[in-house]
């Protein structure tokens, strides 16, 4: 990709399912250009504390966050959480509940699996998570390290998608209550990428359009590994419902090189960008993401 932005507002660490430490995440950014950056792990926000050493160390601009599980419909979704106070008490509570259902969920993931012939599957995913949640992706690398499947994208075709084997639904919190936490806390909700959730584009439209009817502030219209096309059905939502518009790699690990840190299309220059107002984002890039050249 011949642009890079100077800003990527989704990325993981080990703290959720990502697979460098959130100080290698920052120094990671750092060196590809990222000005400004948000840590958004799973349901966590147990990186930001590390990752936030790490940015004043490389100079890089970081923005606290994390990535909420939600429920809409029967399915799940994913909001982005940015510029939150992680201490906050309304978040403090949510994350709790989130952990207890990840953790029930993780169980009844490796029940199913025992049933489908993978035995001591919870504790090779839990070796997988380290101190961080245990979440799909940590049992996809047990899979693939114990030779049952040959890839990450195997494991989810097999046995961790829904529909398949080992699939399990969440018991996460609703879409409002999260979207409810996250202003309590101070942050911007944004729907992530809103593409990956398999939906109809009926069903799509009226997801975006709830998001919105319940307070939700912004929307990722460029997203790691998306195309073209899912970037003009995202900006399309944006205008329609206006919502702000979002940025990020969805970075996890080195090897998705469709993922990287900042190796992200501009934002289209009509959309209003969600880090409107935060004066240190703006003094640092550009209304599309792009990085200014004086500082």
């Amino acid at each position: 990709m011949g642009v890079l932005s100077a800003i990527d507002l989704h990325c993981h660490s080990l703290a959720s399912d990502g697979a460098l430490a959130p100080a290698e995440v920052v120094a990671r950014a750092a060196a590809n250009g990222v000005r400004v950056l948000a840590l958004t792990d799973h349901d966590t926000v147990a990186g930001l504390d590390e990752a936030g050493a790490a940015a004043q160390r490389h100079g890089v601009e970081l923005v606290p966050g994390l990535e909420l599980s939600v429920t809409w419909a029967g399915g799940d979704l994913h909001v982005v959480a940015l510029g939150v106070d992680p201490t906050h008490p309304a978040l403090t509570r949510l994350l709790d509940g989130q952990v207890a259902a990840r953790d029930d969920r993780a169980a009844r993931i490796a029940h199913k699996l025992e049933r489908a012939g993978v035995d001591g599957a919870l504790n090779a995913a839990r070796a997988e998570a380290g101190e961080g949640a245990i979440g799909r992706a940590h049992f996809a690398r047990a899979l693939v390290a114990r030779g049952v499947v040959d890839s990450h994208q195997a494991a989810f075709r097999r046995y961790l998608a829904r529909g398949r084997r080992a699939y399990v639904g969440s018991g996460w919190v609703a879409m409002t209550e999260g979207i409810e936490a996250i202003h309590a806390a101070g942050g911007r909700a944004v729907l992530a990428h809103p593409t990956r959730y398999g939906l109809t584009a009926t069903k799509l439209s009226r997801a975006c359009t709830a998001f919105a009817e319940a307070g939700g502030d912004g929307i990722e219209v460029v997203v790691g590994g998306g195309g073209p096309g899912d970037l003009d059905a995202a900006r399309s939502r944006a205008l329609r419902l206006g919502l702000t518009a979002s940025l990020g790699s969805d970075f996890h690990e080195p090897a998705q090189r469709w993922r990287e840190l900042g190796h992200l299309r501009p934002l289209p220059g009509e959309l209003v960008p969600v880090w409107q107002g935060w004066d240190r984002v703006e003094v640092l890039t550009d209304a599309r993401g792009l990085a200014r050249q004086a500082i």
